[in-house]
């Protein structure tokens, strides 16, 4: 009777546990795979930022659903993060992402926390003043990686 209960916990686990531990089969692929995520990850944060800063018109639904892409897609890029991904593919990575691993998690967990904490809320809320006040934080967590990490 214990055996199912037990089998369920266990393909449950391991159902939560894969996208932590994604292989990818070559360098390449984990690059084009972060790289996509990231490129996916700032269009909708790009689009947030045109109706904060009126370039756009303001839609309610509009931000809260790009909120939500936002918010789900910025937890992808990192585990295509691993050893021996620095190369294999044009990268704007910079070697300091693999000598400052702590550092660069750091950075990760931070900009997904502002994101989950500030962004998606002041968009759900469907008040423009509030998207605007959550956008700036926002970006600057990005660029705080962008900074350290990315090559101009």
């Amino acid at each position: 009777m214990k055996t199912i209960p037990t089998l369920l916990l266990a393909l449950s686990a391991a159902a939560f546990s894969l996208p932590a531990a994604a292989q990818f089969a070559k360098p390449e692929d984990a690059i084009k795979f972060r790289q996509s995520a990231l490129t996916v990850m700032g269009t909708y944060f790009s689009r947030l930022g045109a109706m904060a800063n009126g370039k756009a018109p303001y839609d309610a639904a509009v931000a809260a659903a790009d909120a939500e892409l936002v918010a789900m897609v910025s937890h992808l890029p990192w585990q295509a993060f691993g050893p021996g991904t620095d190369k294999g593919r044009e990268t704007a990575a910079r070697p300091e992402i693999w000598q400052e691993q702590a550092k660069f998690k750091e950075r990760a967990e931070k900009m997904q926390a502002t994101v989950a904490q500030t962004l998606l809320p002041a968009a759900r809320s469907g008040n423009l003043d509030q998207l605007k006040a959550a956008f700036g934080p926002t970006a600057q967590s990005c660029k705080a990686c962008h900074d350290d990490f990315r090559r101009k």
